[in-house]
């Protein structure tokens, strides 16, 4: 009876193990704890372009995921080129953003940006060109959504002092402000038409926190440093909880490019 149990065991063993060998492999694509924007299926190249969000879309910098499936197979495509083009179109206007930095998927997933300048009720498309690596198969699909305005302002577009362009500055974090150190950053992009943001990268960004129902503002922050692709990081230091301006001073050189323009963190 011994004999015959151990048998059992070792062919039922010997059995699940050539299933699991049989299995597919799982679905490569993690979107838990992402927001679902929209899908559209590629005008040629067989392709299905969904995209997703790290929270609600607003006027402000927004991190954004793009998930590529084959449309007949419903695989996932994580070998590929994407490029964005963001177009607010009731205005005539594109927007910043950051193409994935990379043709390999994270996760089944490629990140990339946008900056959405003024919030607007399914008045923003994404057009997203994907090119699958694999077979070559190549197709553009136009996604439609709505962009919310924030609660607090994190982008605005001012007017340079020292020769007129037009630069976009957008916040990027602190997203949970807390007492003490925090990593700050902004991202700066130039407007050069209505159709090109490219990034501002040669400025210098001072940062001065005050708190003004207190009248007072804090020491030991360090002044944000272009790290690439317009992105500029530093710290700001909280000493208490309320409601905190961030104020900027923008400079080209010697000269002043914006002397005026904050963020508003409360916590």
């Amino acid at each position: 009876m011994k004999l015959l149990f151990a048998g059992v065991l070792i062919l039922s063993s010997i059995l699940t193990g050539c299933k699991k060998d049989n299995d597919p492999d799982p679905d490569p694509s993690n979107t838990e704890g992402l927001v679902f924007v929209g899908q559209a299926y590629t005008n040629q190249g067989s392709m299905l372009v969904k995209l997703y969000a790290s929270d609600s879309l607003y006027s402000a910098y927004s991190n954004l995921f793009i998930e590529l499936r084959d449309s007949a197979s419903s695989e996932v495509i994580s070998n590929a080129k994407i490029t964005l083009l963001p177009q607010m179109e009731m205005m005539g206007h594109a927007a910043p953003f950051e193409n994935p930095s990379s043709t390999a998927a994270i996760n089944g997933l490629f990140p990339c940006a946008v900056v959405f300048q003024m919030p607007a009720d399914m008045g923003w498309t994404l057009d997203v060109t994907a090119k699958d690596l694999a077979t070559n198969n190549e197709g553009t699909a136009r996604i439609a959504f709505a962009v919310k305005s924030p609660t607090l302002t994190r982008t605005s577009v001012i007017t340079a002092l020292n020769d007129g362009s037009k630069i976009v500055i957008s916040y990027v974090q602190p997203q949970e402000p807390k007492v003490g150190m925090n990593d700050f950053e902004i991202t700066l992009h130039r407007k050069e038409t209505m159709m090109s943001f490219p990034p501002a990268e040669n400025y210098t960004v001072e940062i001065e926190p005050e708190m003004p129902s207190m009248g007072h503002g804090s020491p030991n922050n360090v002044n944000p440093i272009h790290t690439g692709n317009g992105h500029y990081k530093g710290q700001v230091n909280f000493t208490m909880t309320g409601e905190w301006n961030i104020n900027l001073r923008i400079m080209d050189g010697s000269e002043a490019v914006d002397t005026t323009s904050y963020f508003v963190v409360t916590f």
